[in-house]
């Protein structure tokens, strides 16, 4: 007891001169703590004599829609040329008529199985036809090979007594040469209906009395409508004796 007293009292005369010599002791509390951080953040040098933070490492993000990736560098190979065959010329339309097969042969008595394609036939001073001849005895009847309107009737040096026909829409002419003569009562202008006998066979003209023989030809009009001029057509597909096949 009396040892523990003593004790006591050699650590109350301790604690007495440190208290004396140094002060109270640094005992940090939470405040005291907080406090601290405050002083800190709010002194200008705080931050040059705290240690610099370890370097971050560079920011790397996938582009975006508003940063697009650079478009890569491409050269495009030349097209591949290849050599396309010359193209033919496009023969010209038929007329309406002619679209169903249905210009009726214009010598009456006559037969499809009676014709022959003369069209490209060669023909004096380097002509070429550009035609049919339709034989046939002088006198037969030569009909009108669709609906249309006389034109003009003219007498011509080569082909003789001749009938533009115009087909009802203006856009082509057909043609009757060497005819023997009109049928009655045919005039410029004037209406004609498939059938109808518009003339007759003959030679008149540059064609022979002794083969007398019925010119045909088909024109596409331009577009001013000139009776004596257009671009042939052969009309040796389009005529059939009869109904249209």
């Amino acid at each position: 007891m009396k040892a523990l007293t003593l004790v006591l009292i050699g650590l109350g005369v301790g604690a007495a001169g440190y208290w004396w010599l140094y002060g109270p002791p640094m005992v940090s509390t939470a405040a005291q703590i907080n406090d601290s951080v405050a002083q800190a953040t709010a002194s200008p040098g705080a931050a040059a004599t705290a240690a610099p933070p370890s370097a971050a490492p560079p920011s790397v993000h996938p582009p975006t829609a508003a940063e697009p990736e650079a478009e890569a560098t491409h050269v495009e190979a030349a097209p591949l040329q290849v050599a396309m065959p010359a193209s033919k010329p496009t023969p010209p339309a038929p007329p309406p008529a002619m679209a169903g097969n249905a210009l009726l042969l214009p010598v009456q008595g006559l037969t499809r199985a009676d014709l022959h394609d003369t069209f490209t036939d060669a023909r004096s001073e380097g002509r070429v036809h550009d035609a049919i001849d339709i034989m046939a005895p002088a006198g037969t009847p030569v009909l009108a090979v669709a609906d249309g309107t006389v034109e003009k009737l003219f007498d011509s040096k080569r082909g003789g007594l001749t009938i533009y026909q115009f087909e009802p829409s203006g856009s082509y002419a057909y043609y009757y040469a060497h005819l023997q003569r009109y049928a009655d009562g045919l005039a410029e202008k004037q209406p004609v209906h498939r059938g109808q006998v518009i003339g007759y066979v003959g030679s008149t003209g540059n064609a022979s009395a002794e083969a007398p023989h019925l010119h045909f030809a088909i024109f596409r009009l331009g577009p001013e409508r000139h009776w004596w001029e257009g671009e042939a057509i052969n009309p040796y597909p389009a005529l059939h004796d009869g109904q249209a096949l």
